[in-house]
């Protein structure tokens, strides 16, 4: 090669390139919960928590037991996506068997 072809370059600076990994970081996650009230029936509930949250028989009991007591009691905890999709579904579920089952979500 001769320096016709490739002129020097005064402002030519070497360096060296170096990768930064991006930081990530987990999604907040958001508590999925089920609201007490007087005229929804407890079997329903189980029903609810078997279906939508993949309860075992035992823990679906449990955590209706928890509600009717409390007032109040976690279903699970998700990311926004998924607990907002799981609200939606079991608002609707109840309302088309006609109980006010209320279902809420909140972040952890």
């Amino acid at each position: 090669m001769s320096d016709k072809q490739n002129p020097p370059d005064d402002d030519f600076e070497v360096g060296i390139v170096t990768k930064t990994k991006p930081k990530t970081k987990r999604p907040p996650l958001y508590k999925v919960m089920l609201l007490n009230d007087d005229f929804t029936p407890m079997e329903f509930v189980v029903h609810v928590l078997e279906r939508f949250f993949n309860k075992g028989r035992e823990d679906a009991t449990r955590i209706m037991l928890h509600v009717h007591r409390s007032g109040v009691g976690i279903c699970g905890v998700f990311t926004y996506e998924v607990a907002e999709t799981k609200v939606s579904a079991v608002t609707e579920f109840a309302a088309r068997h006609q109980h006010p089952l209320k279902c809420t979500m909140e972040k952890e």
